[in-house]
């Protein structure tokens, strides 16, 4: 763990902040949370929880190991700070929540 990575995390937990209003230390919790998941999900692949935007709860299996995935054709999206991207290792694509409904892994 590095400055760059605590640094992430602080501003991943601000941005909780301003758009929840919540508790810091939740935010922070939260912050915490996304950020093992995607460095777990840099080593292998993680079953994790979210809550989809109809309010159901999803369990996902997913990636970004580089050698488990298929070649992703670069595309001009702009980049979302709000929303963590990943492979599903299930559906055999790549799918996307947003990090603030992120539950458990």
């Amino acid at each position: 763990m590095n400055t760059t990575d605590l640094r992430t995390i602080m501003q991943t937990a601000w941005q909780f902040f301003r758009t929840t209003g919540k508790a810091f230390s939740d935010c922070l919790k939260k912050a915490w949370l996304n950020f093992k998941l995607k460095a777990a999900m840099r080593i292998g692949i993680v079953r994790f929880y979210f809550q989809k935007i109809d309010g159901t709860i999803r369990e996902a299996w997913g990636t970004l190991r580089t050698d488990l995935i298929p070649q992703h054709k670069g595309d001009d999206r702009r980049r979302n700070d709000t929303i963590q991207t990943y492979f599903d290792t299930e559906k055999q694509e790549y799918r996307c929540f947003k990090k603030l409904n992120l539950i458990s892994l």
